[in-house]
């Protein structure tokens, strides 16, 4: 059996954050194949991925956020985030019924806010380490949904970028777990 000896309550932050970093790469991962595999069409698959992705963010918040509180760290920008990942979560629901535009628009608008929150969130955590990949992640979110935005303009309108997107973040949070345990090593 695996078992995690933490010392102090940061220790004990640091290695939940760790957990969760690594869960997140491992669904962005997955969803992003399943996405691909279905981004032709807006069907009922690609749809519910849709929907189930910040939907899943928002429980990784939750987890985030009790782990934040424990140790003193910034649940605020983690409450923000899961306000934005439920009204998303919502509103594609709703834009899943008007077509891939309506998604991407969607999508944009959280990808870019979400973005913003990230970057703060990693701010504030720098002395944790591993931060550096979720601060560029933020930053890239941030532009990716302004793209995301404008491509939902154009007559060829997909929803394969998502995908792309999703997996990269999903990359960022896997380096931001390996850096973090390299940081608890160093110390």
């Amino acid at each position: 059996m695996d078992t995690l000896v933490a010392t102090t309550p940061a220790d004990a932050s640091t290695a939940t954050l760790r957990k969760l970093y690594l869960l997140r790469f491992g669904v962005a991962a997955v969803w992003a194949a399943l996405l691909f595999a279905t981004a032709d069409t807006l069907g009922p698959l690609s749809a519910t991925l849709l929907v189930v992705y910040p939907l899943f963010d928002v429980a990784c918040a939750v987890v985030d956020v009790r782990s934040a509180r424990a140790n003193g760290g910034p649940a605020r920008g983690l409450y923000v985030n899961i306000a934005l990942s439920t009204l998303t979560g919502i509103g594609l629901a709703v834009a899943a019924t008007s077509g891939i535009p309506a998604v991407l628009r969607v999508w944009g608008v959280w990808a870019v806010t979400a973005g913003l929150v990230q970057l703060i969130v990693g701010a504030a955590r720098r002395r944790l380490g591993g931060q550096w990949a979720m601060i560029a992640s933020g930053a890239i979110s941030t532009v990716a949904g302004a793209s995301f935005f404008a491509q939902a303009g154009k007559d060829d309108a997909a929803l394969g970028s998502l995908a792309g997107y999703a997996f990269l973040g999903g990359v960022f949070f896997l380096v931001s777990a390996l850096r973090l345990r390299r940081a608890d090593k160093d110390a």
